[in-house]
């Protein structure tokens, strides 16, 4: 097996700065700063949006139909399906 092939891949904390939740996880992304997470000092890197903030996975996502997407789709559908 060759050596230096693959990257180093060690536990990383990311924190969600807009939620203020933390996530250990396994990446290779490198940084110098560095957090305590339960009681043991980890490679910190501090994101925008995660899981826990973003509209999509809490639920808070709208869906706006503005222009009648659907009845516009529905009047071409019509059309096509009539000859």
């Amino acid at each position: 097996m060759k050596k230096d092939l693959h990257p180093n891949a060690r536990e990383v904390l990311f924190t969600d700065s807009s939620a203020g939740v933390s996530f250990l996880t396994l990446s290779t992304i490198n940084t110098k700063e560095t957090a305590e997470y339960e009681g043991k000092e980890y490679p910190s890197v501090k994101v925008e949006i995660s899981s826990a903030s973003h509209p999509f996975y809490t639920g808070t996502q709208k869906v706006l139909d503005t222009e009648g997407r659907i009845d516009r789709f529905k009047k071409r559908y019509a059309k096509l399906t009539k000859n």
